[in-house]
């Protein structure tokens, strides 16, 4: 017990040491500090909480911006107070559930906000669905109301589901006659009531990626100051920086920034869709300090042409990547480019962030997702439930507070070992303790009584000159029960033999794809990884 009560003593010292060093704990008056106090209290550390804290705070501090222009906390928090009155006022209630389909920009914030004013859960949707997919999610979830972008109308159309429909960015896209309320019209039309605190707290239920069949739903509780820390104390991330949020925010890298923002004083800004030299013209126009990403947005940087890079990047101290792997050289290549502001988050939906790669690792140790970061277990099992030995490669498995609680409907649960949870991924440690991972624990292929895993192929291709983009599959085969296809994009010419012949010189020849297929592109979906399903069609 005594061993208990030191080490939380000791946590909580350490945190208060990193948020310092981030500049959250600072001194505020006793106004603010009680109002600030009394804000948490009612609505917790959720959105409603969190966003309100700040308007307490920084009323007049940009907080906010997209392609409408500046908010500042104390517009955030009034137009979402106004958001949330309004859609009491059209039935929306405590416990209720509604779907947010939209992309990053201010409708998204304040829908989310105002949702957590309510007590009501927010159900993410991936702007990427198709209408069936979109169906059978909603059917399993059952919102009693859509908030969604006016594009998506026709999709919303297709997929088949009855539930109250209200338009969120309508701008230069209208939506069906307009026989459907608009969140700006409900904002201007809302009252400035401040809500009463509700009984329970909102439930935000992040969708996973789906790449291999209908997406799961995982509820996240309240971001809690443990998580915070962890990411904080392997990434230097600073209150009141100003930062891209490039990653969707429906996606759990780009909603863990915007929970961070709430932590830090984060000035967002937002892009409701990603483009290269808009990102890069973005990063340069509001001096912006750090960059969230997902690993393909580097990639698609990287390929502009050189002009169109070009600017003063000092400012840009991190660069945050994180749901899916890195792929060949890419770390390095960002760094001899933009400098050695690199973060490698790998994670999953159930587990949050598992390990951190700072830029001295990933120089070091190339490819490498890290090491945990604080109050953080990462462990490697064989397939029979026992400890890896040392080196070997071994089923991922992970233990800190961020763990989810378990999927929505008859969704079930991720695979517990020891107290720790499955990633869903295989990887090893070296000896220095940095972890690779080498693919998902369901990819590997047995070709020829050899053990293959696609990521190393897929490294390797990458790492030629003339390969922007490479993906490789187990498809089945006569002979060997499984053979590789591999799936390129290429920038220049260079044929199939030139690239089989390339792969046998870097690796072992049954990892040699027997077949190789030229795209135009991957299929990816809004998070940047690649649906291979889509592959096998192929």
């Amino acid at each position: 017990m005594f061993d208990v009560l030191v080490g939380q003593a000791v946590d909580k010292v350490y945190a208060g040491k990193v948020l310092t060093q981030c500049g959250v704990i600072r001194p505020y008056g006793p106004v603010t500090l009680a109002t600030m106090g009394i804000t948490m209290k009612n609505f917790g550390l959720g959105f409603a909480g969190g966003f309100g804290t700040l308007a307490v705070r920084s009323p007049k501090k940009i907080g906010l911006i997209d392609e409408l222009g500046e908010l500042t906390w104390g517009d955030l928090d009034e137009r979402s107070t106004r958001l949330a009155n309004a859609l009491a006022a059209l039935g929306v209630s405590e416990g209720d559930s509604v779907a947010v389909l939209c992309r990053n920009h201010r409708y998204f914030v304040e829908t989310s906000t105002a949702l957590s004013k309510l007590g009501a859960d927010i159900l993410y949707l991936n702007t990427a669905f198709a209408a069936p997919q979109l169906g059978e999610v909603c059917a399993r979830e059952r919102p009693v109301a859509v908030v969604y972008d006016a594009e998506f109308g026709d999709l919303i159309d297709r997929s088949g589901i009855q539930v109250r429909r209200i338009v969120a960015w309508d701008v230069g896209v209208r939506d069906t006659a307009g026989e459907h309320p608009v969140i700006e019209d409900l904002i201007v039309g809302g009252s400035t009531q401040k809500r009463p605190a509700p009984s329970r707290m909102s439930r935000p239920v992040i969708l996973t990626s789906g790449t291999t069949g209908t997406p799961k739903g995982a509820p996240r509780g309240e971001a809690g100051i443990d998580a915070a820390v962890a990411l904080l104390s392997k990434i230097p991330l600073r209150a009141n920086w100003t930062c891209h949020i490039a990653a969707p925010l429906f996606h759990t890298w780009g909603w863990a920034h915007l929970n961070l923002s709430m932590l830090l004083g984060t000035t967002m800004v937002l892009r409701r869709k990603f483009d290269p030299a808009d990102c890069v013209e973005t990063l340069q126009k509001h001096h912006c300090d750090s960059l969230v990403v997902i690993p393909v947005m580097l990639q698609r940087i990287l390929a502009l042409p050189e002009e169109k890079r070009r600017g003063d990047f000092s400012r840009l101290k991190v660069v945050a990547a994180s749901g899916s792997a890195l792929p060949g050289d890419l770390a390095t290549n960002w760094m001899n480019a933009f400098g050695e502001n690199l973060y490698n988050i790998y994670g999953s939906t159930e587990v949050a962030w598992a390990t951190i790669a700072q830029p001295a690792d990933l120089r070091a140790a190339p490819g490498t997702a890290g090491k945990p970061p604080r109050n953080t277990i990462v462990k490697l099992y064989d397939e029979l439930g026992n400890p890896a030995r040392n080196g070997d490669a071994g089923r991922i498995f992970v233990g800190n507070s961020m763990l989810f609680e378990g999927y929505t409907g008859d969704g079930g649960n991720k695979a517990m070992l020891d107290g720790l949870m499955s990633s869903g991924d295989v990887g090893r440690f070296d000896a220095a303790g940095y972890l690779f991972v080498e693919g998902r624990d369901d990819e590997m292929i047995v070709s020829g009584g050899e053990n293959v895993f696609p990521k190393e192929i897929e490294d390797c291709l990458s790492r030629h000159e003339l390969v922007a983009e490479a993906a490789a599959i187990g498809v089945d085969d006569e002979e060997f029960g499984k053979r590789l296809r591999a799936f390129v994009v290429v920038t220049g010419d260079v044929s199939e033999d030139e690239l089989k012949a390339f792969v046998r010189e870097n690796l072992a020849r049954f990892k040699v794809p027997r077949e190789i297929v030229f795209l135009d592109e991957l299929p990816r979906n809004a998070t940047g990884k690649i649906l291979k399903r889509d592959l096998m069609k192929l």
